[in-house]
């Protein structure tokens, strides 16, 4: 998948605008393809400089879009879901598109009249599936998120639903209404929206949603926006650390970091430690010591030799131990966790990682 995106990528920036991508028998396959490169009729170029709409013609005829996919109350997140019936799996959304999808984004980039950060992320919908959780029932949308780094590595990924999106959108809209000028929403509906022609056009627009928010610096570095990526995530991966669901939860850490990785921005000033605390964790408990010393070196090297954070001492001592077991140089970590206590900085012996995993408030 990371090398098909990466081939993506380069074939657009190769093609000298979104002309070219519109044309082709895939625009008459996936309707939804098309969406925004049917507005190049109505004149683009005005269009793109001011407000980016992902809705086409065809859903302005639903004048009655009032209300989201859910037939029921507000449902729990995917994270926290117990579900009833088990997802209906659609049909990819705008799998053959080939490298299409990225034509109206570069030409947003060139014609924007805010100033914008060379993007490096890419997004694509890897999968969608209806899921029927009684009373509510929805479409949850898994996105791949791809950043530089070797063409072999695997993506990162999230799910999502409508609602997450649009709740991202208002969060921005109302702390940054310059920029948010010029990025609309779909629309909700009353109805179609389990159609597979639906969920395809939503798809895509979640897509270019996205991707408009990252090439906007002053959007890219929102905390709403870093908290869509991973809050998620880490809320799901604490939960099952603390109840020793182990391997579960170091799937789940170890996608959080590469999303933190690939973002390149703060999603918190704790949550790198936090994340890397909860690799270390599950690595120690599933009896890999090597990966549970590295993640503590990370996080020493994060650390630094700055004035004592709630987890330094945790950390430490978690070397400590590790590089005991596995008969490695600990003198250094001894030495600095020696003074800590010392000082009165830390208690005696210092709170496992574990224990500040179950005490830290995620929100």
């Amino acid at each position: 998948m990371a090398s098909r995106l990466l081939h993506r990528l380069r074939h657009a920036l190769a093609s000298e605008g979104p002309g070219e991508a519109a044309a082709g028998p895939e625009a008459e396959q996936f309707p939804e393809t098309s969406e925004l490169e049917d507005d190049d009729a109505e004149g683009l170029s005005s269009r793109l400089s001011g407000t980016l709409s992902f809705t086409s013609a065809e859903d302005d005829e639903d004048d009655e879009d009032e209300d989201d996919e859910e037939a029921g109350p507000d449902s729990p997140s995917p994270g926290d879901r117990t579900p009833g019936e088990g997802p209906e799996r659609c049909p990819p959304p705008d799998g053959q598109r080939g490298s299409q999808f990225l034509a109206p984004e570069l030409d947003f980039w060139k014609k924007s009249q805010y100033t914008l950060v060379s993007r490096q992320l890419l997004f694509e919908v890897t999968s969608a599936n209806v899921v029927k959780d009684p009373p509510s029932k929805y479409v949850l949308y898994t996105l791949a998120v791809m950043g530089p780094g070797p063409p072999d590595r695997q993506p990162a990924q999230i799910s999502r639903r409508y609602s997450d999106f649009e709740r991202l959108h208002r969060n921005l809209q109302r702390q940054f209404r310059g920029p948010m000028a010029a990025i609309s929403f779909p629309r909700k509906r009353l109805r179609r929206n389990f159609t597979a022609e639906t969920i395809a056009r939503r798809s895509r627009a979640f897509e270019q949603f996205l991707g408009h928010l990252q090439a906007v610096p002053e959007l890219r570095h929102a905390p709403d926006l870093q908290d869509f990526f991973v809050l998620p995530e880490l809320q799901r991966a604490q939960s099952l650390t603390c109840t020793g669901l182990y391997r579960e939860a170091l799937a789940l850490w170890a996608n959080a970091w590469q999303l933190q990785t690939q973002l390149d921005a703060p999603s918190g000033p704790d949550r790198p430690l936090l994340t890397l605390a909860g690799l270390a964790v599950c690595h120690q408990e599933l009896e890999d010591p090597v990966e549970a010393r590295a993640c503590c070196e990370k996080a020493l090297q994060l650390l630094g030799e700055k004035s004592p954070h709630s987890f330094l001492a945790p950390f430490l001592e978690a070397h400590v131990r590790l590089s005991w077991r596995l008969g490695l140089d600990k003198r250094h970590s001894e030495a600095r966790l020696q003074a800590l206590q010392e000082a009165g900085l830390t208690p005696t012996p210092p709170p496992s990682l574990k224990e500040l995993l179950i005490k830290e408030v995620l929100g």
